[in-house]
């Protein structure tokens, strides 16, 4: 029986070596970077440390989130963007990335072109919260009262183009009611402003504001969606208590950079999937006002898409822009 020379057992071994694709091989080797392109406190933050433990389960490495809060979350989705197509950053999105699509009149990156879409994870609706000190208890109370007031109320956001920024716009030019943008570099922040008093108002999203409300520190005048909200029922909708046409919400994601396998982006949609279908997920993200809504690849990327556009038509049509 001949035996095969060791010289050609290197060759070999260095050709699959070389040759094998990097999914084949064992994937995650090592601590996957969750970007969270806002500070802690808001939101995103909030949907990024209830699943990240249970999707390091899954993936048997530790995910590591890493909040890059600012810029209307460019700053972390830039950074998102640049790594390496590896599997090992992933990016939490946002509805305000797609706002910024079209708000910031530069970019250095492309929602749609530099980022492969894994799943949406869940969608919010805002809450319409106000400090104590603002003497309503309904939106018809509070429509009088910031006309009565035109240029005096300030409200925060998570920041220039944020969901919550665009929120308050879509009011003001539905209602006629003139109020002043104050922004911040997340939810968290916008909350901890409100909170103490620094604006009146706020169109927060409902994680980051529900606790507060729950707490009688804030109070919770009505949510921004068509519908009430299953977590909140007693809150009315903005337009069912007479702002016609009036509907916002704010919706999450998990994306790769562009260029990430697609045998990478199915490992990590399917170990995501098991996570958002999980009943104490399900049941946290509840309680804190979201509701899970999850997609393939394709449907988010034709999601974000049509968000772009419809999130578009109203930049143009305030004449909003951030630089």
């Amino acid at each position: 029986m001949k035996t095969i020379p060791c010289t050609l057992l290197i060759v070999v071994a260095t050709f699959f070596a070389t040759t094998i694709p990097a999914w084949a091989q064992q994937y995650p080797a090592r601590a996957v970077r969750l970007i969270v392109p806002f500070p802690p406190g808001g939101g995103t933050d909030t949907m990024a440390r209830t699943i990240g433990p249970k999707l390091s389960e899954l993936l048997g490495q530790q995910v590591v989130l890493e909040n890059r809060g600012g810029a209307g979350a460019n700053i972390g989705a830039e950074i998102a963007a640049k790594s390496p197509p590896d599997g090992y950053t992933l990016m939490l999105a946002t509805i305000t990335n797609a706002i910024g699509a079209t708000l910031y009149t530069k970019l250095n990156y492309d929602l749609v072109r530099d980022f492969a879409p894994i799943t949406r994870l869940a969608t919010t609706p805002h809450i319409l919260v106000v400090h104590p000190s603002v003497p309503v208890k309904t939106v018809k109370e509070f429509t009088a009262f910031a006309r009565a007031r035109p240029g005096e109320l300030t409200y925060s956001s998570s920041g220039a183009g944020s969901a919550a920024h665009l929120a308050g716009e879509l009011f003001s030019s539905l209602t006629g009611v003139k109020m002043v943008h104050v922004p911040y570099k997340g939810g968290g922040p916008s909350m901890i402003a409100l909170v103490g008093g620094e604006v009146s108002v706020c169109f927060a999203t409902m994680p980051s504001a529900v606790g507060y409300v729950r707490s009688g520190r804030l109070r919770g005048i009505a949510v921004t969606t068509e519908k009430r909200s299953p977590s909140m029922p007693e809150l009315p909708t903005i337009a069912e208590t007479g702002v016609a046409g009036y509907e916002a919400g704010s919706w999450y994601g998990l994306s790769a950079p562009a260029g990430t396998s697609k045998e990478i982006i199915a490992r990590l949609h399917g170990e995501t999937m098991k996570v958002m279908a999980l009943p104490d997920i399900k049941e946290r993200l509840f309680n804190a006002g979201f509701e899970v809504v999850t997609s393939s690849p394709e449907q988010f990327a034709a999601f974000t898409r049509s968000e772009i556009q419809k999130w578009g038509k109203l930049v143009k049509a305030t004449g909003l822009k951030a630089d």
